[in-house]
């Protein structure tokens, strides 16, 4: 079975290749080593993994050549001086760009924490290693060792905005939201760019703030080269938040305006996929998601066509594609990603309501606060026909001022199940507001 990419909402920024030119100038020195922490017998055995093969259209691109050259050009230095880091910290940066390129995260994922080990073992306060490794542990989403590592990474060096980036990203995952605003404006005030403004955008949206969330966003994608991977990042973001807003022309020409420059955009396509659902061409979609799914092992590209199975009442094509989605994502757990939400929310949409509130519930231990989280127990607990449960969660979920418009249709649901018409009524109609074409 394929391994498969496991990417939480408006995730991506996490680990963003481009944030590692400018934002993390390379500073690595021999400062404060000992000699036996850099010795060249101590780092020979230190082999650098392979890069992972590209396939299909993401092999016919020019920069993949050149990709290869590099690496094959630091391990040549590494060769010659096993003692210096700075090819190993480049391979690393190479390896991160690859893994959100490719889709490949089981692969590359530990291959990078191995060069960062090996950093980290000829020097254990090197900055750059610190927050790489960081930005790994968020992609693998254990975000409480990503903030920990980011915060060590800040006293080692307090001026770089690379690090606040990841500080934000981490304390948006645990809940800390009001922390993850103050690293945020903390990160624009010192490097205004792509990063610092699609984490103020989030940071605008998960507060509610739709208007100046697409603002901020298109900021991000200003900043953006054209064409390349953070740009068209960027623009796929934008086009999120106008579908969630209900604005699906402008979404669709955000996708169509991306898949020009790259054509092999996989998270574009499953865009395009999306607007197909919206319009209700079922085989439009499913084909267009076949196509991302050939680039890219991304599991929702996988669990959209399960949805749309189940749009077309074919729900035994439904199930088996749901069944292969928890596959994917039990085989993808074991190369490090904790997968426990996504778990939560697939079993969910099965039926199977037991088992969704058992992952569920492992990831509220770990990020009882975290505004995703709540709003899956809620719906479990919903389904379960725990009304008082689903009202306690959902509560927790709203406490930012989300405008989220599935939250708030789900939480009027909630409030309507205990008899709360007027409550209910009124979240339903901001759902409506945000997105008068959204229904659950």
């Amino acid at each position: 079975m394929k391994k498969v990419i496991v990417i939480p909402k408006r995730a991506l920024l996490f680990s963003l290749p481009v944030l590692m030119v400018g934002l993390l100038p390379m500073s690595c020195t021999d400062k404060g080593k000992t000699g036996a922490e850099t010795t060249a017998s101590s780092t020979s055995t230190m082999e650098i993994p392979a890069l992972y093969e590209r396939r299909g259209e993401l092999a016919k691109a020019e920069e993949w050549v050149r990709t290869k050259e590099k690496v094959e050009e630091l391990k040549k230095q590494i060769k010659k001086d096993p003692s210096d880091v700075k090819p190993r910290l480049q391979i690393a940066m190479i390896y991160l760009s690859e893994a959100r390129i490719t889709g490949e995260h089981p692969y590359y994922y530990p291959a990078i924490l191995t060069i960062l080990d090996g950093v980290l073992a000829m020097d254990y306060k090197n900055f750059e290693a610190t927050t790489f490794k960081a930005s790994v542990k968020m992609s693998q989403h254990q975000f409480a060792e990503a903030r920990d590592l980011a915060e060590k990474a800040r006293q080692l060096n307090p001026n770089n905005a690379y690090v606040y980036g990841v500080l934000v990203d981490a304390n948006v995952e645990l809940g800390n939201y009001e922390e993850a605003v103050a690293m945020s404006d903390k990160m624009q005030e010192m490097k205004p760019s792509l990063e610092s403004y699609s984490r103020a955008s989030y940071l605008r949206e998960i507060y509610g703030q739709y208007p100046s969330s697409i603002e901020a966003m298109k900021l991000a994608v200003d900043a953006g080269l054209p064409g390349s991977e953070p740009y068209c990042w960027s623009k796929n973001t934008l086009a999120q938040l106008y579908e969630t807003t209900g604005k699906l022309k402008e979404a669709e020409q955000q996708y169509n305006e991306i898949l020009a420059l790259r054509p092999s955009y996989a998270f574009a396509l499953r865009g395009v996929a999306r607007i197909h659902k919206a319009r209700k061409e079922y085989d439009k979609a499913l084909a267009t998601l076949d196509k991302a799914a050939a680039i890219m092992p991304e599991f929702s590209f996988h669990e959209e066509m399960a949805e749309i199975y189940a749009l077309q009442g074919d729900k035994e094509k439904a199930n088996a594609k749901y069944a292969e989605v928890v596959e994917m994502l039990d085989e993808d757990a074991q190369s490090g990603h904790a997968v426990d939400l996504e778990l939560c929310k697939l079993y969910t949409q099965m039926g199977q309501f037991d088992l969704a509130l058992e992952y569920g519930m492992k990831e509220y231990k770990k990020r009882p606060k975290n505004i995703d989280v709540n709003h899956a127990l809620a719906w479990v607990y919903f389904k379960q026909n725990n009304i008082q449960k689903a009202q306690q969660h959902v509560q927790v979920a709203l406490r930012t001022g989300s405008k989220d418009p599935e939250l708030l249709q789900k939480a009027g649901a909630i409030e309507l199940a205990l008899g709360n018409a007027g409550p209910g009524n009124k979240l339903i109609a901001e759902a409506k507001k945000t997105n008068p074409k959204f229904t659950l």
